[in-house]
């Protein structure tokens, strides 16, 4: 999509997997389930199914899982293959990402789930905050 100057305004698949780190595979599945998540809260927000919290974040524990499985393939390969520091690089960074988001979404389904108190909402969002702290670094460092 591009503006009136002729400048694109939306991140391209390319800019994509540079910035994020992540395979185009990897993105396709997490996008799927963010999409299958969106409807499973959507029917139990309108109590058209009986799920409770945690069933409601089953597509995004697996993708996670998915994702960290495919990661520690793509690295054997990339170790086997002599591209070691590579796939160091691209462990350290995929899990780190994998780790902060599992993170917030395991706060958050407890929040929802147990109505826990003690749970404050800028606790649970705190792993999102270093997310994107490390995402803009790795912005800055890849242009």
């Amino acid at each position: 999509v591009k503006n009136k100057t002729g400048e694109t305004m939306l991140f391209s698949l390319r800019e994509l997997v540079q910035w994020l780190g992540f395979a185009t595979f990897e993105i396709f599945l997490h996008v799927l389930a963010l999409l299958i998540f969106s409807i499973l809260l959507a029917l139990k927000l309108d109590n058209f199914a009986s799920l409770d919290w945690w069933k409601v974040f089953i597509p995004l524990f697996a993708a996670d899982g998915l994702s960290t499985y495919f990661t520690m393939i793509v690295s054997v390969r990339l170790f086997r293959d002599g591209e070691k520091r590579l796939a160091v690089l691209r462990l350290f960074w995929i899990f780190t990402v994998l780790s902060l988001k599992f993170v917030f979404e395991m706060l958050l389904c407890q929040k929802l789930a147990e109505q826990a108190k003690e749970l404050w909402y800028g606790l649970i969002m705190s792993p999102v905050f270093i997310l994107l702290q490390l995402l803009m670094i790795r912005a800055c460092r890849v242009n």
